[in-house]
């Protein structure tokens, strides 16, 4: 990465301990319930993966894209749905799982859509939560890592794109992204 990764914040091996105390402890909470996680592309993809293999229970799969970056490290504010699901999640157990929370603006909006769908509960899961940024009262109701406010890549996360196929989760160097400004 030619000096891109400014320090490891969370190391691949403490990422693989998390998700699979998350995926027992989801095993457990959801044991017996018809579920569904729900991922929102294309951050989250690496994380939905492991989690749902980290579970004991049978998982339903459906994906969709919302974001509020673009190609910037700051959120527009505004969040545009791009992809929505195909599955009717009537009575059905929904975990909603993104990559961050940080703002809370894109969960807030893609739980307030797929309420409109009549699921039986829906409950939110993130793999890192940047709480300092929040402009909302929204918090996820399951967090692999809470981080401090410094903009991250790697196991899913990205910068414009690049830098999701990382094992870890780095602090991006501020001058990969001045260099775009």
């Amino acid at each position: 990465m030619n000096g891109d990764i400014k320090a490891i914040l969370i190391s691949e091996e403490e990422i693989k301990k998390r998700v699979k105390e998350l995926g027992e402890q989801l095993s457990r909470e959801y044991e017996g319930k018809k579920v569904i996680m729900i991922c929102l592309l294309k951050g989250a993809s690496y994380f939905t993966c492991d989690l749902s293999r980290a579970m004991s229970i049978p998982v339903r799969m459906e994906y969709m894209v919302a974001s509020s970056y673009g190609d910037s490290t700051d959120s527009s504010g505004s969040v545009a749905v791009r992809l929505d699901i195909k599955d009717n999640i009537t009575g059905l157990h929904v975990l909603l799982v993104d990559d961050i929370i940080d703002t809370g603006l894109t969960f807030a909006r893609v739980k307030n859509l797929l309420q409109l769908k009549n699921p039986a509960s829906i409950r939110t899961v993130a793999m890192c939560d940047k709480k300092d940024r929040r402009l909302n009262g929204m918090e996820a109701d399951y967090v692999g890592f809470t981080i401090p406010d410094e903009f991250v890549v790697g196991y899913g996360l990205d910068y414009a794109g690049d830098y999701r196929n990382l094992p870890f989760i780095g602090v991006l160097n501020p001058h990969v992204y001045a260099r775009t400004k």
